[in-house]
This record gives structure tokens, sequence and C-alpha cells, in this order.
């Protein structure tokens, strides 16, 4: 029998507020002098308000219209995060259009393939590289005419047909509207809550992108009942750093950010985030795990510079506050002497922490897109901050779950929001319907149809539903296999631990019918060359540092650390790994290894290092390995080096 969870019907939609245009043009009546989206750029923050956002869009728009934009036209959006380009995302829907964005770290093939299957005739970028790639890549776009670009500088020269920048698209729309007065009214008055307002493309972890179709009312209606849902507020502030491209932005510094009211903010740089943050101190924040991990990373390895006895203080801190967190997820009670040090641990080291970090003012905070190390999920709430899981799809408008405050465990991602339903199948995998679920895969049915079944998504995650109705999420399903004696692996399970290390940016665990369980290693650039400096080891590159025997030495001990964990999970006992390698080159997005969301393509990796797989399984203690490796501007080399592999020992249950 078919476990199921249901909540409350979803809320209907007000046809004079059913699409995003209609709800910026309510906000810059309503909210006018507040502020909507801030922008730091020399390193001053500019602030833009609601009555900005929608005249700038509205600009955008009418000089979109003046070059001849219709119904239906898709357009790319290719940049960092930018007032500009989100301004450009509603422009594009008050005309009926569906923008696309596209990852600003796209290479020319990528750009290409989603451009050409979009059909996009129209592109909005930000600057100067991301012109020159589509220009690249126009002559094979035939579709692809007009190309606006907001940056100027090293533009001057360029006088390619079709090339304008955004400032002299807003006066050919000043020029337009002379003739055309009531044009973008008339435009956002025939918009439909059904219309698509945008397509997102999945990271195509297993093969080519597809391009998810979410509709006004998919987004409006599932973005208003997750505010509802964790009481968001017209006050919130929220960092936009992450991908345009990727769903949970549109959803986070767009969808609820104009539903709500609250104010977005982008960071001058990516390599500025983490300063940015700081300076921001959002009440809302989202993370994806490698954000979590590339946090304490941070930390950890300032703590490690810190003097001896400063260092043995916030160990020891941060060691009762996880051991406490812990506790108190499981229920458990707290020993009076722990409640009363914890005060003391605010005031030397976890208020101070969070202060630094930029999180003293979250109200909540999210993590979600993989499972988060529990070790990780620990840190930052014995910190104080109300860092909780959610689970959610592109093909679900991002929300299917969400863990209430009050009833945070380790090992859920939550229960239903308004207006979701989810069952479990007979064969385990997770399945649900909701407001947000999208209207298909553009140009794909059968994709569709294989994901889409009458309303219920697949969702091709192993799970189910505990006594309480939280969801629990074992793996990907299709990941989910057996060692060759019948053990359960669970890679991603495993891999999530050895992330928990500060040293260990990335890990790839093999042991599909294989008699152990083997790991590829990627350590962490900045923390493992700290801890290399500290101790006077000299080296020249990220392959000559990752193959030193101290690091090794290092990374054997973090591998040790999660097999003695291993050791206590009864069903995971014989998933303990068993042999390791730290791989040559870090897994690049360029090189196909991992999506522009970091999830590894394990099909794609088995297949360029099937030599280095065969390896660990062989008794050999070192091999050779030759690997391509793409760069930015599309060209490729080759990569050649020595690469050792360790053994490690089994740990035993204690008893």
């Amino acid at each position: 029998m078919e476990a199921v969870a249901k909540s409350n019907d979803a809320l209907a939609l007000d046809p004079q507020l059913d699409t995003f245009p209609k709800l910026v043009r309510l906000n810059a009546r309503r909210l006018g002098n507040k502020v909507a989206i801030r922008e730091k750029d020399l390193g001053i923050w500019q602030a833009s308000t609601w009555s900005q956002y929608f005249e700038e869009a509205r600009l955008i728009a009418i000089g979109l219209g003046s070059l001849g934009f219709a119904r239906g036209e898709r357009v790319a959006i290719v940049g960092d995060n930018r007032p500009q380009l989100y301004w450009a995302v509603m422009a594009v829907q008050a005309l009926g259009g569906i923008p696309v964005p596209i990852y600003q770290d796209s290479i020319e093939k990528e750009m290409e393939y989603i451009i050409d299957h979009a059909e996009a005739r129209f592109a909005v970028v930000e600057d100067q590289e991301q012109v020159d790639k589509l220009l690249g890549v126009r002559a094979r776009c035939p579709y692809l005419q007009h190309v606006v670009y907001d940056d100027p500088r090293g533009m001057r020269a360029y006088g390619e047909p079709g090339l304008v920048s955004l400032a002299e698209l807003r006066e050919l729309g000043r020029k337009f509207e002379v003739g055309h007065p009531t044009y973008f009214d008339d435009e956002v008055a025939r918009g439909t809550a059904d219309d698509i307002a945008i397509i997102c493309y999945t990271s195509g972890t297993t093969g080519t992108p597809k391009g998810a179709m979410l509709s006004h009312r998919n987004l409006i209606a599932t973005a208003r009942n997750a505010a509802l849902f964790e009481g968001l507020r017209e006050d919130e502030d929220v960092l936009s750093y992450l991908p345009m491209a990727w769903v949970g932005d549109h959803i986070f510094s767009y969808a609820q950010a104009i539903v709500v009211g609250f104010a977005i903010n982008c960071p001058e740089s990516a390599a500025t985030v983490l300063a940015d943050l700081k300076e921001i101190a959002p009440t809302y924040f989202f993370g994806p795990p490698r954000i979590w991990e590339s946090i304490l990373t941070g930390v950890m390895v300032r703590v490690e510079d810190a003097a001896r006895p400063k260092r043995a203080i916030v160990h020891f801190f941060l060691r009762l506050a996880q051991d406490i967190e812990r506790k108190r997820l499981g229920r458990q009670a707290i020993p009076l002497w722990q409640r009363l040090l914890y005060p003391l641990g605010s005031l030397l080291v976890y208020g101070p922490l969070k202060d630094n970090l930029g999180l003293s003012r979250v109200r909540r905070a999210y993590t979600a897109g993989e499972a988060i190390g529990p070790e990780i999920f620990l840190f930052f709430r014995g910190l104080g901050v109300n860092v909780k899981q959610l689970y959610g799809m592109t093909e679900a408008s991002v929300f299917v779950t969400i863990q209430r405050d009050g009833d945070v465990r380790l090992d859920t991602v939550g229960t239903p929001i308004t207006g979701v339903e989810i069952r479990i199948s007979n064969e385990g995998e997770v399945l649900f319907r909701s407001p947000g679920v999208f209207q298909g895969y553009a140009k794909n049915p059968d994709a569709t149809r294989q994901t889409l079944e009458d309303g219920w998504i697949r969702s091709g995650d192993a799970g189910f539903l505990d006594g309480d109705g939280h969801l629990k999420i074992i793996d990907r399903a299709k990941d989910v296999s057996h060692l060759a004696d019948g053990t359960m692996f669970a890679p991603k399970f495993l891999e999530n631990k050895l992330k928990f290390s500060p040293y260990v940016r990335e890990a790839v665990c093999i042991g599909q019918g294989r008699p152990c369980v083997t790991a590829f290693i990627n350590i962490d650039l900045t923390a493992v060359g700290n801890w290399a400096e500290r101790r006077n080891i000299a080296y020249t590159s990220y392959t000559d540092l990752a193959q030193k025997a101290e690091v090794y030495a290092l990374i054997q001990g973090e591998v040790e650390r999660v097999n003695r964990s291993l050791a206590e999970d009864e069903v995971l006992r014989g998933a303990q790994i068993r042999r390791f390698l730290i791989l040559h080159k870090e897994l690049d997005p360029d090189d196909e290894e991992i999506t522009r969301t970091r999830k590894v393509r394990r099909g794609y990796i088995a297949q360029k290092y099937a030599p280095l797989i065969e390896a660990l399984y062989s008794g050999r203690d070192r091999v050779q390995v030759e690997a391509k490796v793409t760069y930015e501007d599309g060209r490729s080399g080759m990569m050649r080096a020595d690469v050792r592999i360790h053994d490690v020992s089994s740990a035993q249950a204690a008893p």
C-alpha cells in the first residue's frame, strides 16, 4: 500500500494579480519608496525602490517591443546577479515572452545548446564576456538575432548587427512609446496565470539539460504558500548570489521577493560574496550544502591559524554547541552544566562568529539541492543559526517539504508545505503533486511523460515517510545499489560524510556490484594549502599538493573518521571505504564531470576515469593517468600525473 502525506489546497489567484508584472505594478503603487533591490558597485551599495524596479522593467519591455518582440518569444538571460537582469526577466514576462536564464560560467558549447533548443531570438546579457560567447555561437544558432548588453566596458569597438546596449534599448523604448502610449499596459493586461513564466534548464546530471516550463500560476502559488508557511515578511533581506539560471534563485530572489515585497541584494562579484554577506547580514538565507561547507572550511582554517589557547577554547565551545544541538534535535535531556556553559560560549565564540560571518540577523535559513552532512548541519544550528532542510525540485517550482520551526530533525527534509501532496510508490520512489508542478519539458514530450503522470511527479529519489509525516530521502533511486555481498551502497550518503571535512572539497564513491567501496577525493586547495604552509610543505600547484605523502596521510585520517561513523550504522557498516585516491585535478563543470550546480555526473566519471577505477580494485598502489581538460575559452589540453592509491582499514563498532 502506498504511503501518503497531504496538506491544504493551494491559494487561488486574483485575475488582476496573476502574473509577476501585475504584482510588481502593485508593489510600485503600494511600496513605491521601499527598497526592492540593491547592488554593490565599486564598493558602494546602490539601492532601487519598487517604483524604480517597475519603471526600469517597463522601459526595457517597450525597447524590446520596438525591436519587434512577439508574445511567446524566448529570451536568453546571461550574467551574474544584477538588477538589470532581474528587470529584464520582468520586462520579457510583461510582453508575454519567456525568459530562459543560462549559467553565466557556461562554455560556448553549453550556451549554444540551450539557445538553439529554446529558439531564442533575443538575449540580454551582463557584459563583454557574455557578448563574446554569444557572438561566437550566433552563426550556429539561426534564431538568435538581437543581443542586448548592460555593461559597456570594452564594447566601444563592437559593431556587429543586432548588438545594442541596455541604455540604447531604453532610448528606443522611449521613442517607441510616443507612438504607442498604451503598448505596455495592453501587453501586461493580456497576460494570464497559465502563461509560461520561465524555462529553467535542468543541470543535466544524466544527459543533456531539459527545459522545465513553469507558469506564473506555478510560481506565484508556490512562492505564496511557502511564504505563508514560513511567515516571511516585507522587511526580509536576501543575498542574491546563486546563479540566476538555477530555479532556487528565481524563487527566492524573484518570485518570493515580488510576492512578499522584500528586498534582495546583489553582491559585487562571486569573489566578494562572503564579504558582502557580512555587510548585508540577511534575515533570510539559502545556501546549498557546498556553500555551508565552504563557510565552515573558512571558519576552520581561521581557527587553526589562531594561537593554541584560543584554538582550544573555540574547539571546546564548538563541540559543546554541537553536542547540545544533537541532544535538542533528538529530544534528549541537556545536562545542567551544558546549559550553564552555553551562554558563555555565546559571549566568547558563537555571537562573534555569527557576526563575522554575517549570519547574526538570520531568522530562517535553508539548505537543499542534495543532502547536507549532519555534522555541518549541527555546526550551524549549534551556533544559533536557524538553518533548516527543505526538499524541492525544478519541476515543483522548488518547494515540496520544509522543516518547521520547532520540528527540525537531522535525518528528514520536513513535512509538505501548503498545497503539496506526497506519496511513496511501492518501489520506494517519492511522488508528489502540487500547484507548483511544471507544465512539461520544452520540446520533449517523451521526457515529460516519464516524469509527469496524472499530475504526479516522479522525483527519482528513494525515500519514505516516517510516523510523523516527515519525509526521509535516502539517495537518488538510481544510485542506491548494493555491493557484491548485498550490503546497501548509498554513494551520496558516504560522500556527504567525507565532505564534512574542511580538507575535502568533492568526493565520488564507487561500489555498485564491487567487493568494497572505494573513493575519488578532491582536496580543498585553500584549506589543505593553508595546512601545508603551516607545516612548511612546499608545493607548486593543485596536482603537486594533491600527491604529497603528507596530504595523503591527512586525507586518510578523514576517511578513517568516516569509517568509524559507518561502523555504528548496522545497515551501512559493510560499506566502509577500503581504498581511495586523491584526483590529480579538481572536478570541473567545463570538463563535464560535474554539473553547474556541482552535482556529480557519475556515468561520465565512470567512463572517463575507468583506468583509475580499475586500479582501485586491482591492488595497485599507484597509476599513471592522462586526462583531457577544457579551458574557459573552449580550448582543451591534456594533463598527466602519477596518482597514488592508499588502503584504509575498516573500523569496528564500539561494544
